[in-house]
């Protein structure tokens, strides 16, 4: 049962990111009032609600919210299967815990997802019920950029970019996961038939009619 120690990552991930959401309801003020500098003005903690999915997007109400979730969890349900399957396969170590992160990250937000609305009374107004409607709570704020982009640069040169994202410990398990998912993937998915993995039969072995065997 090796695959137990991913799904122990997983869990990891998501006390943190629990423990963090905890702390910032209970001892933050939501929004500019209660922000608190870390790096100059560029990484702050500021304490912001997500009614939808990544950079707020949102489906249509009421059912849109109850679409999510659930959407999420498929997604966190076939994630660890997958991890699972895979375990007892010759799959990359590497790959598997990134898929730890990213079922911690993913279930983190399902937790928000499901629970906060009646946990913490966060759901929005017109949610029929508090259940499968809670806000996600969101902290880490990098204030990278906003401004205007050069107008030597083609297609969006001259255009206002604003360069802020607002995120949480589960984003940042599934960005880490994905991320290096993305930058190993010659290593994490090498095929069988690679040259390392091929087995010599005695016939490869022998040498040919040209070559010279010394006794």
């Amino acid at each position: 049962m090796k695959y137990w120690k991913y799904y122990l990552l997983a869990l990891l991930v998501i006390l943190i990111d629990q423990v963090s959401k905890w702390a910032v309801h209970t001892y933050m003020e939501p929004g500019m009032p209660g922000e608190i500098p870390l790096i100059g003005d560029w990484f702050k903690l500021h304490y912001t609600l997500n009614p939808g999915m990544a950079f707020g997007v949102e489906l249509p109400a009421p059912y849109g919210k109850i679409i999510l979730t659930s959407f999420r969890l498929v997604a966190v349900t076939f994630i660890a299967y997958l991890i699972r399957k895979h375990s007892f396969r010759h799959t990359h170590p590497g790959l598997l815990a990134c898929g730890g992160l990213i079922l911690g990250g993913a279930i983190g937000n399902l937790i928000d997802s499901m629970f906060y609305g009646a946990i913490y009374n966060n759901a929005p107004f017109e949610a029929p019920t508090p259940w499968l409607h809670g806000q996600v709570i969101d902290m880490i704020y990098l204030d990278l950029y906003e401004g205007f982009l050069p107008m030597s640069w083609p297609l969006i040169g001259g255009s206002h970019l604003s360069l802020w994202p607002i995120f949480n410990i589960a984003d940042s398990a599934i960005f880490i996961g994905v991320a290096f998912i993305l930058l190993n993937q010659s290593k994490f998915f090498q095929h069988e038939d690679s040259p390392k993995n091929t087995v010599l039969s005695p016939r490869d072995t022998e040498p040919t009619s040209t070559e010279h065997v010394q006794l």
